[in-house]
């Protein structure tokens, strides 16, 4: 059987929050409704090469968590009827604080899901308020009670550093009060300032002063930047939590097995409005146009076969997002080729640099590496 992932992408939330670019907004009942109706269709339409075995979904937005947790459970079992599971397949719903009930999550845990990602962002409320978040610490601290209440033993925490005002002891004690309740994994993201948010409006010339190493008004520096996600690293492998990708951390056998498919560059099919798949080296997305996705046409214009070296390109700057870094022997047998023959003067000038360390296994990046990671990924587009 042919492993594949899915991603069922629900774009609906209360509100947009403040410094989010992602597909998502509001809509009423009516419109919910529709779109589950037209995400049913779309699944049983979907033309499955009859030998794939299912090995995580995972249920993205928007907030996922604001449907009735029947229209989750129906598109489970609308999956479930068209491919074949594995028999341990990892199931995640993405939820915010103060949209879960425990009836939900009873009917979440019936239907197999074995997996919750709850968008904490900040246990500060007055940087809750400033992201405009829908929710208080104090709403997800019973999210989570609930959560564990029903039986989740596998949920992450989702936190955002160099926020506006944001100092060193601010975001330990975030970081502290978390790890006080022994989540699973946590997954600690440092702001970005994305172009047509409101707080592109707001901060964007401080967000450019830092990239260009001057002093910031509002936002945390570069150098300060550095100090909490270092701290981060520290405090969380203190209790126990690895830090297995740059952002991501968890507890041993916690790893989230649907993000490691896409470092690894697994296939995966997307189903929903603007969903993305990797299918048979095949890129392609889904419409985000929710009039013409709610009357059929939910296939999008963007289809892009992926040539050899794109492929080889991916496979070094995504997997080089993990700790573990990227295999030669995985190189090898994607491509039949030996890394270093593709990359060897690349590997050799970010390995004088301080940038990739080499084991005899695989390439990785260092600390420093880490830092300016960007830079060494746009060192591997050939």
């Amino acid at each position: 059987m042919r492993p594949l992932q899915i991603y069922i992408h629900i774009p609906f939330c209360v509100k947009k929050c403040a410094y989010c670019d992602f597909l998502s907004f509001a809509a009423d009942e009516k419109m919910k409704r529709a779109y589950i109706g037209m995400l049913l269709q779309e699944i049983e339409a979907w033309q499955d090469r009859g030998d794939e075995s299912i090995s995580t979904v995972f249920f993205g937005g928007g907030t996922p968590s604001v449907l009735p947790a029947e229209a989750i459970a129906a598109v489970l079992e609308a999956l479930k009827k068209k491919f074949t599971f594995d028999r341990d397949a990892e199931i995640t719903v993405e939820c915010n604080p103060g949209t879960l009930t425990a009836d939900k999550l009873r009917i979440y845990r019936q239907a197999g899901i074995n997996r919750l990602s709850i968008g904490l962002q900040s246990a500060q409320e007055e940087e809750l308020r400033l992201l405009g978040r829908i929710h208080t610490w104090e709403d997800f601290l019973e999210s989570f009670r609930l959560a564990r209440q029903a039986g989740f033993g596998n949920i992450n925490v989702d936190l955002m550093s160099a926020l506006p005002g944001q100092r060193l002891a601010i975001w330990r004690d975030t970081l502290e009060k978390v790890l006080a309740l022994a989540p699973e994994h946590i997954s600690a993201y440092s702001l970005i300032i994305e172009e047509g948010t409101p707080f592109y409006g707001r901060y964007q010339e401080d967000a450019r002063r830092r990239e260009r190493g001057e002093e910031c008004q509002i936002l945390p520096s570069e150098d300060e930047e550095r100090e909490m996600y270092r701290l981060t690293e520290t405090l969380l492998e203190e209790h126990g939590y690895a830090r297995y990708e740059i952002s991501n951390y968890a507890l041993p056998g916690f790893a989230c097995r649907h993000n490691c498919g896409y470092w690894e560059r697994r296939e995966y099919k997307g189903f929903g409005l603007g969903a993305a798949s990797l299918v048979d080296h095949m890129r392609f997305s889904n419409t985000t146009d929710l009039h013409r996705y709610l009357e059929g046409n939910w296939e999008g214009e963007a289809q892009e076969r992926l040539t050899r070296e794109e492929e080889m390109e991916e496979t070094m700057f995504l997997g080089l997002r993990m700790r573990e870094g990227v295999s030669f022997a995985h190189f090898r047998q994607q491509f039949g080729v030996e890394m270093e023959t593709v990359y060897r003067e690349v590997l050799q000038k970010l390995e004088r640099q301080g940038l990739l360390e080499q084991t005899k296994e695989t390439v990785r990046l260092t600390e420093r590496g880490t830092d300016i990671s960007n830079y060494v990924f746009a060192e591997f587009l050939l």
